[in-house]
């Protein structure tokens, strides 16, 4: 391809044009105004952007663009720069920078894209127009080039130009920007991402590892995302759900290990809804954009998971070991490798989000019955189990989600509202066709999807601090507040199936996460879970709080001060009195008791009534602080909803009869009551 016709600008005063610009490119830098005229410096960057005779200069050239770049960043507050920017616009810049896309130098490539986004950007801004030069070399790349540095460019341009739009709300421009490009963006997906059917995995492009196809589905990746969120309906904007078939063909049958984790975290996002938030867009995410088929391509993409699944999809889904920075983690003696824990979590919540979905969308008739969700659990599970030898050590399936999600808190209460929605399903179909309640919690703790085992192990993950469960309340980084409204709804319809999970619930596993667990192994000989004395000082360091909670009714807001946690009698013994392990068992679990005089049993009871007392007194402290804080309108929402779940009569009941019933059990023991 030919260089563009240029026009010549006059002969500009200077003799050395590097120099020139070098001086140039100082003042902008250092917010000083250039010593020659805004028309000079114009064309000293078109002279150094234009290609000459003798060919490319590569340090001019990226001299210039830089220069380009710093009058368009400084174009709002200088009137030099726009002075300049008016110049270049005259000598027709645009054409002569797009031609750069090509180029094999890949530095050189990308300062092109960069300079030409950041121009387009600022002339899309005073005008509102696209600028054609760049549409139709964006256009002709996606519709007929192969995999190239011009391709790559164009690619990450468009990306680039369409965030800025985004951060700066310019949804009018938006529309008329991306319906210039819809149709050539379904061509160059149609080459990468082959809409549905069977054989989608034999029609994908296949990756080396120093193919140029690697580095232009990933920007490809990005820019899919970043329509997704755009806010126009245009059919690009919905090509992460309607292609993905091909997104999960992409995950299992991709040869490049980061391409498929890239493609299976997009997948996430767009099952959490939340594409767009890792792209620094301001706040701007898909759940504030919703086009008019966001909740038919929400069914749809949790149709192909599922649909993948069902077709054993999970078995062909690589993990590798976990990355670290400088490479691979030293494994010592007797240790095991950690699976990539964000490839595993990426991968068990477009699982779960999906089951979940379908049973919010359809009512669970594309899911099944109930027998059909714990299928779904059970062949995560095997994937699980294949991919790390830390979770296949588990005795106790509900314990897999706290290892599992212990470092992310959002992603773990997205899993954990996930699994909620699944009991509750389980429940209701399970009861309606006459089973007990006994017995769906225990087929909940078999699939791992027991909430009440859940809950029990983030309360001990947290050492019980209600302080914590106040800061996930007020926060917006997380779905908690949802998932506790839900749960604490299932609790007051089922407080039995909370005390016998605290009393099937260990202690130590909740106080791990899997990328601490690296000396399981695979017959479960080496535990992989520290001493109870470890895991506490390693889990439980003095904690710091931006607000002393138990104290709100005697400080003002402007008064709150940083304390510290001291050591001692945790809030709730100190305030009822009650030494947790020495707390009584429930009727059913005084009558197991005495029909056994095993030490290890007793411990394993007390243990259990410890754990749901130390539970009941976290939620009524958090009930007091919530109230005391909505009472002086320092909660930052209405929590009434939330109060009157926290105040149940089966809670306050316990409470209330909290040191009485610990008196009696003592008595009846034989024990002195003082």
């Amino acid at each position: 391809m030919a260089a563009p016709h240029r026009k010549q600008p006059p002969d500009f005063p200077m003799e050395e044009p590097l120099d020139h610009l070098t001086d140039v490119y100082r003042c902008l830098v250092s917010g000083s105004c250039p010593l020659h005229s805004a028309a000079d410096v114009a064309r000293a960057v078109f002279s150094g952007v234009c290609i000459p005779a003798g060919g490319v200069d590569v340090s001019c050239l990226s001299l210039s663009l830089s220069v380009l770049h710093r009058l368009v960043s400084g174009a709002e507050e200088s009137r030099f720069c726009r002075e300049a920017l008016g110049e270049l616009r005259d000598l027709d810049l645009l054409p002569q920078l797009v031609f750069h896309f090509r180029s094999e130098d890949q530095i050189v490539s990308h300062l092109a894209a960069k300079s030409v986004s950041a121009y387009v950007f600022y002339h899309l801004q005073e005008s509102g127009a696209v600028r054609p030069a760049w549409q139709k070399k964006c256009v002709q790349a996606f519709q007929s080039s192969p995999p190239s540095p011009e391709l790559d460019a164009c690619l990450w341009s468009l990306t680039d130009v369409l965030k800025r739009l985004i951060k700066g709300a310019r949804h009018d421009v938006l529309g008329d920007l991306l319906s210039g490009f819809d149709c050539s963006l379904l061509a160059l997906c149609s080459k990468f991402l082959p809409e549905g059917g069977k054989h989608v995995a034999q029609s994908l492009v296949v990756f080396t590892p120093s193919s140029q196809q690697v580095t232009t589905f990933c920007l490809l990746l990005d820019l899919l995302e970043v329509l997704s969120v755009s806010g126009v309906c245009v059919q690009s904007q919905r090509l992460v759900h309607t292609r993905s078939p091909a997104l999960l063909a992409a995950v299992s049958h991709g040869s490049e290990y980061f391409v498929k984790k890239q493609a299976a975290l997009l997948l996430k996002r767009a099952a959490l809804q939340k594409l767009g938030e890792d792209l620094a867009l301001g706040g701007t995410s898909s759940s504030g954009l919703k086009h008019v088929n966001f909740s038919s391509d929400k069914h749809t993409l949790a149709h192909s998971v599922l649909t993948a699944v069902d077709q054993d999809w999970l078995q062909s889904v690589e993990v590798r070991s976990a990355a670290f920075f400088g490479g691979t983690k030293r494994i010592r003696d007797g240790e095991t490798q950690t699976a990539d824990c964000v490839m595993l979590r990426a991968i068990c919540l477009i699982v779960l989000k999906s089951i979940e979905l379908q049973i919010q969308t359809s009512g669970g008739a594309e899911v099944g019955g109930a027998s059909e969700v714990r299928l779904y659990l059970e062949r995560l599970w095997g994937f699980l189990r294949r991919c790390s030898v830390q979770l296949a050590g588990l005795r106790h399936l509900c314990c897999w989600i706290s290892l599992l999600f212990g470092e992310q808190d959002d992603d773990m209460m997205e899993a954990a509202r996930a699994l909620l929605a699944m009991f509750l399903y389980h429940r209701e179909k399970t009861i309606n066709s006459g089973s007990d309640r006994s017995a769906v919690l225990d087929a909940a703790c078999s699939s791992g999807f027991n909430p009440h085992c859940h809950f029990v192990l983030l309360l001990q993950s947290i050492s019980f601090d209600h302080s914590i469960l106040l800061d996930f309340l007020i926060s917006s980084e997380t779905c908690f507040l949802e998932y506790f409204v839900r749960y604490l709804k299932c609790l007051r319809d089922d407080w039995p199936g909370f005390i016998t999970a605290c009393g099937g619930v260990s202690d130590s596993h909740s106080k791990l996460s899997l990328q601490e667990s690296g000396t399981a192994s695979h017959d479960g000989e080496k535990s992989s879970l520290p001493s109870k004395a470890e895991a506490s000082s390693r889990v439980n360091p003095p904690q710091r709080r931006l607000v002393d909670y138990d104290s709100s009714d005697e400080s003002d807001p402007e008064d709150m001060e940083v304390s510290e946690a001291q050591p001692g009698p945790s809030g709730c013994e100190r305030r009822f009195n009650v030494d947790v392990n020495r707390l009584p068992a429930s009727p059913r679990q005084k009558c197991f008791l005495s029909l056994t005089n095993s030490p290890r049993t007793t411990t394993a009871i007390r243990s259990g009534v410890a754990t749901s007392v130390r539970a009941v007194l976290c939620l009524s402290q958090l009930r007091e602080v919530v109230a005391r804080l909505h009472a002086k309108k320092l909660f930052p929402y209405n929590p009434s909803s939330l109060l009157k779940l926290l105040t149940q009569p089966t809670v306050l009941k316990i409470n209330s009869n909290l040191a009485a019933g610990f008196r009696r059990v003592q008595m009846c023991e034989g024990e002195d009551p003082t």
